[in-house]
């Protein structure tokens, strides 16, 4: 973590307890439902897969972490947990900045940036999670304290591939209280951006579009981007409220014009896996809102540097999270911690999502409130080990082509 990002965290409790055990565990469960095009195309069986870290201390307690990779690559986040268990167990557990370094001594040569990252993100949000269940405290307690007592959610989800099934989405954002709902749209989806911007303003929802473009190599430019906000301007006055990955892999370097011309905020850095190359990216002009994702960039610590360089910069930093609860409670005690003032709240069904909370996540008028649990506020039992136990069929699939879009089906009407 660059030195300076990290001076407002909090200096953690080192009270002697000692790592016992590290175990990797593999859960899958029901995801969505056959009108999302995640499912259609990436996750055909319906199920999908999280990978947990479960720490145990010296006195028992234990603390669970998770990494995002497990989604794609669950024997990778297995092995890899399981390579860098030996250089953690017997080490103290409130020396997170020495356990940090310790495991990407172990990984760094060969993945500094990538797979690695997770499972040394996982590590990390379950150390926090077990030295706040051991102090009584909640985990942003351990990170320098809450920041704010409330933090604005953005609706995250609108992949349905029906008019019918979309309208059900925004009942749902606008029932919760919150005023954003991000849509995935991709560039030859003006109709169902059009359509849906139009649909939900009668609710008081506005609409921010992910073109999720983080998966395409090369990936649209960003001229395709703009024609797209050209178009989708031509057909409504409703205006987009953010645009979240509009450029491939390779095109990043055409944020900065991309944000000049744009009309709206941009968003984006949920795949980039150190706090250092966030900074970077912001310090030549990438983002309007930078989304690190704590289960992706090397844990809470290295999301809250991501945070503190966001200030310097003058951009917004918006916390991604899209695994299971134990991701969201790990980005969300982070985002308290560092003062965030909007987050992504996953909108289609997931049981990780509930199964794992030790209490519900608060709502109230559209805002996050601050847990009161200790630690992550999660759990783990066998019955949940038992109930959604890992399937191999259960692998997100990458390799996919995307459906063309239906003439007339999001024409207004």
């Amino acid at each position: 973590m660059p030195e300076h990002a990290c001076a407002h965290i909090g200096a953690l409790v080192d009270d002697g307890a000692r790592i016992a055990a590290i175990r990797p565990v593999l859960l899958s469960a029901p995801y969505a439902d056959p009108e999302n095009l995640e499912v259609r195309v990436a996750l055909p069986t319906g199920w999908r897969t999280t990978g947990l870290v479960e720490v145990t201390l010296d006195d028992g307690t234990t603390g669970l972490g998770e990494g995002y990779l497990a989604v794609f690559a669950p024997h990778v986040f297995v092995s890899t947990v399981e390579l860098l268990t030996p250089c953690l167990v017997g080490r103290p557990a409130g020396d997170l900045a020495q356990r940090y370094r310790d495991m990407v001594l172990v990984t760094g040569y060969w993945s500094l940036q990538g797979a690695a990252r997770h499972a040394v993100s996982a590590v990390e949000a379950a150390l926090l999670d077990a030295l706040g269940k051991r102090a009584g405290v909640p985990a942003y307690e351990l990170l320098g304290g809450r920041r704010t007592d409330g933090i604005r959610l953005y609706a995250s989800g609108g992949d349905s591939t029906s008019p019918a099934a979309m309208s059900a989405e925004i009942a749902a954002v606008a029932a919760l209280g919150i005023s954003v709902f991000k849509i995935r749209a991709r560039g030859h989806e003006v109709d169902k951006t059009v359509w849906t911007l139009e649909h939900a303003a009668p609710y008081g929802v506005g609409i921010a579009v992910d073109m999720a473009q983080n998966l395409d190599d090369p990936g649209q430019s960003a001229a395709d981007a703009l024609a797209f906000l050209d178009a989708v301007g031509a057909g409504t006055r409703q205006p987009v409220r953010f645009l979240e990955e509009p450029l491939g892999p390779a095109r990043a370097h055409e944020y900065p014009a991309l944000r000049r011309a744009a009309g709206c905020p941009v968003a984006g850095g949920e795949t980039v896996t150190t706090a250092r190359e966030l900074l970077e990216r912001m310090a030549a002009g990438y983002y309007d809102m930078v989304q690190p994702d704590a289960t992706v960039v090397g844990g809470p610590r290295q999301t809250l540097a991501v945070f503190a360089g966001a200030l310097e910069h003058g951009v917004d930093p918006v916390v991604h999270c899209w695994g299971s609860a134990v991701c969201q409670a790990a980005n969300y005690h982070a985002a308290f911690a560092g003062g965030g003032r909007l987050a992504e709240w996953p909108l289609p069904a997931y049981a990780l999502r509930s199964e794992l909370l030790v209490e519900p996540f608060r709502i109230e008028s559209g805002r996050l409130l601050a847990p009161h649990a200790p630690g992550l506020g999660v759990r783990l039992t066998p019955e949940t080990e038992r109930r959604f136990a890992f399937r191999g069929d259960a692998v997100y699939r990458c390799l996919t082509m995307m459906p063309p879009a239906e003439p007339g089906r999001w024409r207004a009407g």
